[in-house]
């Protein structure tokens, strides 16, 4: 249920410009999520959803983030410190670290924003990167084993 109610709610923003929780609410019970505005908050929040300035000079919810310069330094520096091997199977990227390094690397993994990685999801020493293809995973594995 929370899977499906997140995947609407990034349907949603994709394709209004939602600006308050409220309207996000009504938007979920028209497509059949009878929820609360607290449920709508949480999820808002599990979702990372920010608000940013759209083209009409209106805040809307995004999951775009503010890039910085500074992000691939940060994931070069953390990857130099916290990697011990890069491998894959098929379309997955399995990136082996040291104990309680995972998360941080995988935030900063995040943060770039590469169109070849569908999703991460780290643990305490081990992050798994699900990638559209598995090219797309030889060219990561091969890009990561380069920094090492």
């Amino acid at each position: 249920m929370k899977t499906g109610r997140h995947d609407m709610i990034l349907r949603l923003i994709r394709e209004y410009p939602i600006d308050t929780q409220g309207e996000l609410l009504e938007l979920l019970k028209q497509n059949g999520f009878n929820v609360t505005q607290a449920t709508v908050s949480r999820d808002l929040k599990d979702l990372r959803l920010i608000k940013a300035l759209g083209p009409d000079g209106r805040y809307r919810y995004t999951t775009d983030q503010p890039r910085t310069q500074n992000e691939y330094p940060k994931f070069h520096s953390l990857f130099d410190h916290a990697v011990m091997s890069v491998d894959r199977a098929g379309h997955m990227v399995v990136i082996k670290c040291a104990s309680g390094m995972a998360q941080g690397l995988c935030a900063a993994l995040d943060a770039l924003q590469w169109q070849s990685i569908v999703g991460t999801l780290a643990g305490d020493d081990t992050i798994f990167c699900v990638m559209r293809t598995t090219e797309d995973a030889a060219e990561m594995v091969e890009k990561l084993n380069k920094m090492k």
